[in-house]
């Protein structure tokens, strides 16, 4: 029983971890409310409370994954360049490796896997 017990304590410490993570990510990628609405698959609702803090990220459900593919995408692209507004000019525009603005690509979840991968392929490059 100790142990499921600890499972539980580990997920429930890991949820406001991870949300606090990929609202940062966000803000420092310049990604809109709106955006991660698409993004983590949630109303704006759902987003505006995950902001204020009211709403935490669930293990269980898709989001979490998301959320995960989310802060992949900045830790490659912060470590590829390593400044905020190059990562924001990087998002908005267009790449012809991706074929399309990464801002947008990733708000579908194709998308966000390719960048993510396309990023993640770039990073060991280096």
């Amino acid at each position: 029983m100790p142990a499921l017990t600890n499972n539980v304590n580990k997920t429930s410490e890991a949820s406001p971890v991870l949300t606090k993570a990929v609202t940062r990510a966000a803000e420092y990628l310049g990604i809109s409310q709106t955006n991660m609405a698409k993004i983590l698959g949630l109303s704006p609702a759902s987003i505006s409370r995950l902001y204020r803090g009211d709403y935490q990220l669930s293990q269980e459900r898709k989001e979490w994954e998301f959320a995960l593919l989310l802060i992949r995408v900045f830790r490659s692209l912060d470590s590829i360049v390593g400044e905020q507004s190059t990562a924001q000019k990087w998002l908005k525009s267009e790449n012809v490796s991706l074929r399309g603005r990464p801002i947008e690509l990733i708000c579908k979840i194709e998308g966000l896997v390719r960048v993510s991968q396309y990023l993640d392929a770039n990073r060991g490059v280096i």
